[in-house]
């Protein structure tokens, strides 16, 4: 489906570099961040990845920025404070009459099992010290990461990427569901609402990465073709059609860098009407950076 609704999408024509990767070379990856804008301050958090023999994920770092585009450092959070073996997506969202909370997926050590936990405090300094609370633990069949929260009319609304473990050696094909929650820590499942399509450039799997300001419900999703793109996906458009998300057919959106990724886009409308997006993208020599653009 391709359809003339025009909404922002970024690219990688004149992006700016908002974290450089931690090192040169494939595996250090500055990314799969989340964002959000509260009275007029830019939060942005992220996860701090290194290649496979140095550790994985080790740390997710928040920072605050009043132009979107320079950060400093609040606050950080290392995986062995939750006996993680690695770090993906974390979110941070204001709780009103709480402060904040920030979401982490966690690696379950020894395996490729991954879980949602949390962390909430009145001040985005002190979530490390915060209230933990394990949100989504999946099970022995589902490993759940990379969260996508967001505040609706009602309470929060997720969109969840879930890993099947049922085949070993497979566990990278990825679909996302949808779930609601009355408080943003107890979550009902509505059931799965993307996923990969045979024979097309998200064949492997479909992450959602960004829900984009406006109507109808457009996402920004990551997909890949096959296991060998692992960590490299791309990034598609997906609309609601009731049910599901279906996506567009135009081609997917893509660094012209190494191993050409451009993923875990994140979209923070502006008052101007603009949105600013933060997406995790390839460089010559193989790190992904955190690159930014307005649209």
């Amino acid at each position: 489906m391709t359809t003339d609704i025009l909404v922002p999408l970024p690219s990688y024509d004149d992006v700016e570099v908002v974290v450089p990767a931690p090192d040169a070379g494939p595996g250090n990856w500055a990314g799969a961040a989340s964002a959000v804008l509260v009275d007029g301050v830019f939060w942005l958090t992220w996860r701090v990845r290194r290649p496979l023999t140095d550790g994985r994920g080790v740390t997710v770092v928040v920072a605050r920025s009043e132009d979107g585009v320079c950060f400093e450092t609040v606050t950080q959070v290392h995986r062995d404070a939750f006996g993680a073996e690695s770090f993906e997506r974390p979110v941070l969202v204001p709780v009103p009459g709480l402060g904040w909370r920030l979401y982490l997926s966690c690696a379950t050590p020894g395996s490729k099992h991954w879980w949602v936990d949390s962390l909430t405090a009145p001040t985005v300094e002190d979530l490390p010290s915060g209230r933990r609370q394990v949100v989504l633990a999946g099970d022995a069949h589902t490993g759940v990461k990379d969260p996508v929260v967001t505040a609706v009319d009602d309470g929060w609304e997720m969109w969840l990427c879930c890993h099947p473990l049922d085949e070993p050696g497979q566990e990278d094909r990825m679909t996302t569901r949808r779930l609601t929650s009355p408080d943003g820590l107890t979550w009902i499942d509505r059931g799965e609402v993307l996923a990969g399509r045979p024979g097309e450039w998200d064949a492997r799997g479909a992450r959602v990465a960004a829900v984009l300001p406006g109507s109808p419900l457009t996402v920004l999703y990551d997909g890949r073709a096959d296991a060998a793109a692992n960590w490299h996906e791309t990034t598609g458009v997906a609309r609601w059609d009731g049910t599901r998300l279906v996506p567009d057919d135009r081609p997917p959106i893509a660094s012209p860098h190494s191993d050409g990724a451009f993923r875990y886009a994140a979209a923070v409308a502006l008052p101007d009407g603009r949105t600013r997006f933060y997406v995790e993208s390839a460089r010559p020599d193989g790190a992904h950076d955190l690159v930014t653009c307005v649209r």
